[in-house]
């Protein structure tokens, strides 16, 4: 069952005669986003969620709603663990402003005076790598996310790795998001703190804040108990669970699960400029650092940005951010397996906004912000966000939808491999991302990356194979085509999958 909403206090029952804007401000607001989410709940069929608004350093709405798991039916409540996703980002650089208040580092410093064992693929901007850039995604390598989603080696093999991501852009010239580097600058706070990134989030962090129930290790969760199932809407399997995520080589950068009654006190200290009921554990000079526009975007990153039509869009350490009714709105998003999350702050209205939610890419977490800005900022009810952005997005993935049946309908029948299976058999080596082992099966061929992540693959036409990943979620979301290319002579050269072409070694 949901939580209480919690709204301010009127202040005495006996001049409440003297105060009904005030209630009407404290109770309408609350009323109304509780109406808006219900409704969304319902047409984007989400298994459970849970958001808190905080203002003027206060609750202002905090409600848990629906279940963590639908086999048990067990209902979400204010102490359920959720995945903060990249939400994390803002953690990781909050701990680095503590380094940089006690003086062990700057943020203009070189990465490598403090991690000499930092390495890029350009020895330019590997040696102009300072520690901000860590948390902009703008030093101009490319995206590297399959590194960790095709191995699970330690956080040190996986950096050795990336080394080998090429540079697309140039430096601090353009924005491609890099998960990679918030586990570099995880690797940094270790490097000069002594502790390692988790253990300094949790003695730096969650204790001073209160956030007891939040775990920096994603796979914690198991001991710590009371946590969400990841679900997915499958458009023809409908609501299903997916496996979980512990990718803890990668943590900083989306590894953090916490619960709505710690976020509470998280947000408490956001919109107190990193004072927490008195006890200051960022300079001001050092927090508003993590939000000064240090990137500009250039082009929107979320489509519900077509909705608001910002004039500026820029990145902090950690924050997007642009304009929203004249204010400057800092944000973030997490998307991680089958769980979502959101986190707003408007710093000059003293407003922060949290949801978390366990269906993969709810995207009613961006409806809830804005209405929650509009209501307790602006006392404005005027728009309809839930209807609006579940139209906007009902629209994307129709379409989607339909490129997929595109995709399925181009199938050309009727044809077969060049070669005997047992030709497609061998070991397929990419630098960055490792190998794929292929053998022949009585069925297909069976894929095998890093001994870590394994596909079955049936014929699709020519030399093509559609590859299901054994431990993906519905079939929509788990399959991969998979393309051989020949050699002149008619020996397999590469084996291109998830947009990679590995090379066949001898």
């Amino acid at each position: 069952m949901p939580i209480a909403v919690v709204a301010r206090p009127v202040l005495l029952l006996s001049c409440f005669f003297l105060l009904p804007s005030l209630q009407a401000q404290s109770v309408e607001p609350a009323a109304q986003l509780d109406a808006l989410i219900r409704r969304g709940m319902a047409d984007w069929r989400i298994p459970g969620l849970a958001v808190v608004v905080v203002q003027d350093g206060e609750i202002a709405f905090r409600e848990t709603y629906g279940v963590k798991d639908l086999a048990s039916d067990a209902p979400v409540d204010a102490e359920t663990l959720f995945t903060m996703a990249s939400t994390t980002n803002a953690m990781i650089a909050l701990s680095v402003a503590l380094l940089v208040d006690e003086g062990k580092l700057a943020w203009e410093d070189p990465v490598r005076d403090h991690l000499p064992s930092f390495r890029l693929s350009d020895p330019y901007v590997t040696a102009d790598a300072r520690v901000k850039d860590l948390f902009t995604h703008n030093l101009g390598i490319g995206n590297a996310d399959l590194l960790w989603s095709l191995d699970s080696v330690s956080t040190g093999q996986t950096l050795q790795r990336f080394a080998h991501a090429e540079r697309e852009y140039p430096l601090r010239g353009g924005f491609v998001y890099q998960n990679i580097m918030y586990a570099i600058a995880s690797e940094l706070i270790e490097a000069v703190s002594g502790r390692h990134w988790t253990t300094f989030v949790e003695e730096r962090l969650f204790t001073p804040l209160g956030m007891d129930r939040s775990v920096a290790r994603s796979a914690a969760i198991r001991e710590a108990g009371n946590y969400v199932t990841p679900y997915f809407d499958d458009p023809e399997a409908g609501i299903v669970p997916v496996a979980y995520n512990f990718s803890d080589q990668v943590g900083a950068a989306g590894m953090i699960w916490s619960s709505i009654d710690d976020i509470s006190n998280y947000l408490e200290f956001l919109v107190n400029d990193g004072v927490f009921r008195g006890d200051t554990l960022v300079r001001r000079e050092t927090f508003n650092y993590l939000f000064r526009p240090h990137t500009i975007l250039p082009e929107p990153m979320y489509p519900v940005q077509g909705l608001i039509r910002p004039h500026w869009m820029t990145y902090g350490l950690g924050w997007f951010q642009h304009d929203y009714r004249g204010e400057k709105l800092d944000f973030h998003t997490g998307s991680i397996g089958g769980l979502i999350a959101i986190a707003g702050l408007v710093r000059d209205q003293e407003l922060a906004v949290y949801v978390f939610a366990n269906l993969d890419h709810a995207e009613l977490r961006h409806a809830i912000l804005y209405k929650a800005i509009d209501l307790f900022a602006f006392e404005d009810n005027s728009r309809d966000w839930h209807q609006e952005v579940f139209e906007l997005y009902s629209g994307i993935n129709e379409r989607r939808e339909a490129q997929r049946r595109q995709s399925r309908a181009s199938r050309v029948l009727g044809t077969e491999p060049s070669l005997p299976l047992a030709a497609y058999a061998g070991t397929y080596r990419h630098d960055m991302l490792g190998t794929i082992t292929v053998t022949a099966t009585e069925d297909g061929l069976r894929f095998v990356a890093n001994d870590y992540l394994a596909a079955s693959a049936e014929h699709w036409h020519y030399d093509t194979f559609l590859a299901t990943v054994a431990a993906g979620g519905p079939p929509s979301q788990s399959q991969v085509m998979a393309q051989f290319a020949l050699r002149p002579t008619g020996q397999v050269a590469t084996l291109t999958i998830f947009g990679t072409a590995f090379d066949k070694l001898p």
